[in-house]
């Protein structure tokens, strides 16, 4: 019965060893991905996937879900700038950071270029409760 049971072992060793090169050598590498992601990089991404998404797939490795950066839009905050200057005509549009609560003017530094942000009316964005920076601020040195 030992004697089966080794020479059974065996076999299936020999088999798992004689199948695991041809599966590496399908797998792609890292270099083949990106070069195929140059190639083709506007239909992949009009499908939806980013690079990283693409080569993780392209390799065969499993990609971990990541939330996403954008959070949801409350009263009176707007994705683009064109959709805040159509909603508030007469006011000045400003970038507020959604974490800070700080609010700044088209031209500032961090205009647009927060994580995580949204387009509203001045006016709005006071009563919300955001403010300027310090740096905007009557008095500020």
């Amino acid at each position: 019965m030992r004697k089966i049971f080794t020479a059974v072992l065996c076999v299936v060793s020999l088999g798992v060893v004689a199948m695991s090169p041809p599966a590496v050598a399908q797998q792609k590498t890292t270099r083949q991905c990106n070069d195929e992601w140059a190639a083709d990089r506007a239909a992949i991404q009009a499908s939806g996937k980013t690079k990283r998404v693409f080569v993780a797939e392209c390799r065969g490795v499993p990609v971990p879900a990541v939330a996403p950066r954008t959070a949801t839009l409350g009263k009176g905050q707007h994705a683009t700038e064109a959709e805040a200057k159509e909603s508030c005509p007469g006011d000045a549009v400003v970038w507020v950071n959604l974490r800070s609560k700080v609010y700044h003017v088209s031209g500032s530094r961090n205009y647009a270029k927060t994580k995580q942000g949204a387009y509203m009316c001045e006016r709005e964005s006071v009563t919300a409760g955001y403010h300027a920076p310090r740096s905007a601020r009557p008095g500020a040195t």
